[in-house]
């Protein structure tokens, strides 16, 4: 299997099929990547950023760095995001490659600590993350696993 990241900031062409992909995946509505990667590619500020793993042109995964993925702890940012990877390709070590050239990529602009939600356990613990603590969504009663990566 070969597949290729690419920075969104790299490939600004690709805004408009990635935020309708990540849309597609997580139900997030459209407008809210579209504005999303809009901030990423100004470039003004380290976050918002966005990634993608392409396999020729098709999107087979992707993640991005926002300030906060809608929880209360907005102490703990910036946050890893929308992490997907088609179920097809699964298995193949795509988040983890993902997972690794984010954080390699936030700590060459200064960002050394990174946080991620999520309900699954024991899957990021195998890419460096960290269980940090349980955290509330914002408009949820259900809590949420809170991760912390450390370069």
């Amino acid at each position: 299997m070969c597949y290729k990241i690419v920075r969104l900031v790299d490939k600004p062409e690709l805004k408009e099929r990635a935020a309708a992909w990540f849309h597609g995946k997580w139900g997030v509505p459209l407008e809210e990547y579209m504005e999303s990667m809009d901030d990423c590619l100004t470039g003004t500020n380290d976050v918002p950023q966005w990634y993608i793993a392409m396999d020729g042109s098709k999107i087979v995964g992707g993640m991005g760095v926002i300030e906060n993925d809608f929880h209360v702890r907005k102490d703990l940012t910036p946050n890893i995001c929308a992490v997907y990877t088609e179920e097809d390709r699964r298995g193949m070590g795509i988040a983890g490659a993902l997972l690794n050239y984010v954080c390699i990529d936030m700590k060459s602009r200064g960002i050394n600590t990174l946080y991620l939600v999520t309900e699954l356990e024991s899957f990021y613990e195998r890419y460096g993350w960290e269980f940090l603590c349980m955290v509330q969504g914002n408009s949820e009663s259900d809590i949420m696993r809170m991760y912390i990566h450390r370069a």
